[in-house]
C-alpha cells in the first residue's frame, strides 16, 4: 500500500499547486453516508441517491494545503465499509 500512496502523492504533486481545491467523489451505502460526511466537517457536500436508494453518491470539495491532506482523507474514508472512491 505504501507504494500506491507514494505513486498517488507523486501524481497529485505533478497535477496540483498547493493550496488547491480538490474534489472527492465516493459511492457509499446509504446507511454509511453520514460516516463519509463526518470526515469532512464544515465542507460543501453534494449527495445524489441511487435510483433504488440503496447507495448515495457523495461529492465534497476541499481546499487542501498539500497532497498529504488529500491522502489522509482517503485513508480515513477507506475505513468505511462498502465505500467506493471514484
Amino acid at each position: 500500500m505504501d507504494k500506491d500512496i507514494k505513486a498517488f502523492r507523486e501524481k497529485l504533486e505533478a497535477v496540483y499547486e498547493w493550496p488547491s481545491l480538490y474534489m472527492f467523489k465516493f459511492i457509499v451505502p446509504a446507511e454509511k453516508q453520514q460516516e463519509v460526511e463526518d470526515i469532512f466537517p464544515k465542507h460543501d457536500v453534494q449527495r445524489r441517491p441511487s435510483k433504488n436508494g440503496k447507495y448515495v453518491s457523495v461529492t465534497i470539495k476541499l481546499m487542501a494545503s498539500s497532497a498529504d491532506v488529500i491522502i489522509e482523507k482517503y485513508i480515513e474514508a477507506n475505513k468505511i465499509e462498502g465505500i467506493l472512491a471514484l
